[in-house]
């Protein structure tokens, strides 16, 4: 249930707010707006004010505003003043536009209260580095720091993550990271792109090679109801100590040991309550692609102290935090234009597009998380539907603004013919793209 009502709300507020724009903007330049409304559909309720019906729709993805048009109705001549299509060139741009940039200042507003409010960041030092992947390839290892990422200084594990996102656009090029090690020494590490299979090359261009913040200890944090490790005995707290009298010294060699054991019984020792005990589990065969792995179902214990030891607070001065929600609203509207023109040339995957189903379930999570991530959550997608819509595809506001910006260059509008073209491959463009989403998501949640 929480995570519609996050759903909602998010689509509610972000969708009003962006056709505000419009009609706030549409007023400003003398234009009746006769419709407000929030969804698509045959509105649930409405109300009267002023020249304008207010409405609430039951498809909640979008919402509109209608504007007094004789290309869509008879106009009275005493309101031909007032229509959309007869106000300036300019005039109509603004309109258009101001869909889009009530979104990013949005953004900028949610990026602000989250900054001024205080964040607890992560210092970019590695935790676990996953094995196979093209981090553990390049040599790195838990505790190096990383310092920057071909050249662009990092100064927490967030602007980590978006400089190898940035990085991974560059081709097959090998991604150049400066560390310092725990040795103290400073190194470089290559992150080779090319080297990639495609499962590691699409988690890359998520800005994940292989490294986490999390340190796992040699310990259970959680079973899953049902499976092997509760049926064996395995509780939340156990401390592993061997498997077959051989020692087990870190997680990784755990679920090495599991992975590897398919069928197999095992003798694990722990330690329980400061005392040992012996355990007896055969690990569930389970297909992992083409292979055969064991599973038992049990979740590491995280590294408390060294999470403490990562985490600081950042909470700058107010005017401080909105100069950085500028900038975070810039770079992130810039990131998401840089990813979109790669997935249009081929150098990203179209598998990383995101539908309804993935958003609502973010949604749901952040909101369980608190107000803070909630709020960064609205702001990343208040970006994306700006940028979105600022693409020249007929159907978006900057599919219209293509056509106005034609119209200045040629000195009269495109003909009704052209116009009605661009409409119908937007549309199928659009179209597409929303059924390529909502398959990821179906992807996602039921293939793993």
């Amino acid at each position: 249930m929480l995570t519609f009502i996050a759903f909602l709300v998010a689509i509610g507020v972000l969708v009003t707010f962006h056709e505000l724009g419009h009609f706030w903007v549409a007023r400003l330049c003398g234009v009746k707006v006769l419709r407000f409304s929030v969804g698509f559909g045959k509105p649930l309720c409405t109300f009267q004010r002023g020249d304008t019906e207010w409405a609430i729709s039951p498809i909640p993805l979008g919402g509109y505003v209608r504007m007094l048009d004789e290309r869509e109705m008879e106009v009275p001549a005493g309101e031909r003043h007032l229509a959309f299509n007869n106000q300036p060139v300019l005039k109509r741009m603004a309109i258009v536009v101001a869909g889009p940039l009530a979104n990013l200042l949005l953004a900028v507003l949610f990026y602000w209260a989250v900054i001024a409010g205080g964040m607890v960041q992560l210092s970019p030092q590695v935790g676990t580095v996953l094995t196979p992947s093209l981090a553990a390839t390049a040599g790195f290892q838990p505790g190096d720091r990383v310092l920057s990422v071909n050249g662009q200084p990092v100064a927490d594990w967030q602007q980590l993550r978006l400089a190898l996102v940035d990085a991974a656009g560059s081709g097959d090029v090998p991604i150049r990271v400066q560390v310092k090690t725990p040795q103290a020494t400073t190194q470089l590490r290559s992150i080779d792109p090319a080297q990639a299979d495609e499962e590691a090359l699409k988690a890359l261009e998520q800005g994940n090679p292989g490294l986490m913040p999390l340190r796992y200890l040699p310990a259970i944090g959680g079973v899953e109801e049902g499976g092997v490790a509760a049926k064996a005995g395995l509780k939340a707290g156990d401390k592993l100590l061997s498997a077959d009298g051989k020692p087990l010294a870190s997680w990784d060699a755990w679920v090495k040991l599991i992975h590897e054991s398919p069928g197999k019984e095992l003798l694990i020792r722990i330690e329980r309550d400061g005392k040992p005990l012996d355990v007896k589990l055969r690990p569930a065969t389970v297909a992992d692609g083409d292979v055969m792995i064991g599973r038992i179902g049990a979740a590491p214990l995280v590294d408390g102290a060294w999470m403490k030891q990562l985490s600081f607070m950042h909470k700058p001065g107010v005017a401080e935090a909105a100069v950085e929600a500028l900038h975070k609203t810039g770079s992130t509207a810039w990131m998401s234009l840089k990813f979109l023109g790669r997935m249009v040339i081929g150098q990203a995957s179209l598998d990383n597009l995101s539908g309804p189903l993935t958003i609502a379930s973010i949604a749901g999570q952040t909101a369980r998380e608190g107000w803070s991530p909630y709020l960064e959550f609205l702001a990343l997608i208040s970006v994306s539907i700006g940028v979105l819509n600022l693409l020249p595809i007929p159907v978006l506001d900057g599919g219209h603004l293509m056509y106005y910006v034609a119209e200045l260059v040629k000195g009269r509008p495109l003909s009704e013919r052209a116009q009605l073209f661009g409409q119908k491959i937007g549309f199928i463009l659009l179209a597409s793209l929303m059924l390529f989403a909502v398959l990821n998501d179906i992807s996602r949640l039921f293939g793993g």
